[in-house]
């Protein structure tokens, strides 16, 4: 996979947490972060179960899903901070940090989806975020290392061998 994006890193966006305060992504610095948009009411919203997984099994490693709640898609994440907390928590068991909810697409495209929608996956997909569930592996470095279509699970043989490459 070649990409010209030449954003760097991403960990200097500011971001605000789902449930207040801040979620820089400076706190990420040395660690591999799949980042995620997600949505409560979305046929993908069981990914929610095997991103936890993800997060139980690698996060002793320097690993974290971040996931970014986002409404821009049908309508599927109409909550408030609260209420996606509450589903998150009590449907999925989710211990991974949120951040809160932003527009991934158009004129208000939150700085952070700036940089990543740059990015290509390995069809060559660069540009606008497709749907929920959408991810992207940044790599210890900041700099984003690969893009996953909405539909590639959690716990596919290709995302899981991207995280441990990006752990390695």
């Amino acid at each position: 996979m070649t990409n010209t994006d030449s954003t760097g890193s991403v960990l200097d966006v500011e971001m605000g947490a789902l449930q207040g305060g801040s979620a820089h992504l400076g706190q990420y610095a040395g660690k591999a972060v799949l980042i995620v948009n997600v949505a409560s009411k979305c046929g993908l919203t069981p990914q929610y179960a095997g991103l936890e997984r993800l997060q139980e099994r690698y996060a002793g490693q320097g690993f974290t899903v971040l996931g970014v709640p986002c409404n821009q898609f049908l309508g599927q994440e109409p909550g408030s901070a609260e209420e996606i907390a509450e589903f998150c928590s009590a449907t999925y068991g989710v211990t991974f940090p949120m951040t809160e909810k932003v527009e991934v697409n158009g004129a208000g495209r939150h700085p952070l989806y700036d940089r990543l929608t740059g990015f290509a996956d390995a069809e060559g997909h660069s540009g606008d975020i497709r749907w929920n569930f959408e991810k992207f592996l940044i790599g210890r470095d900041g700099r984003i290392v690969a893009r996953f279509a909405p539909q590639t699970e959690p716990e596919s043989a290709e995302l899981v061998a991207a995280v441990e490459r990006a752990l390695s």
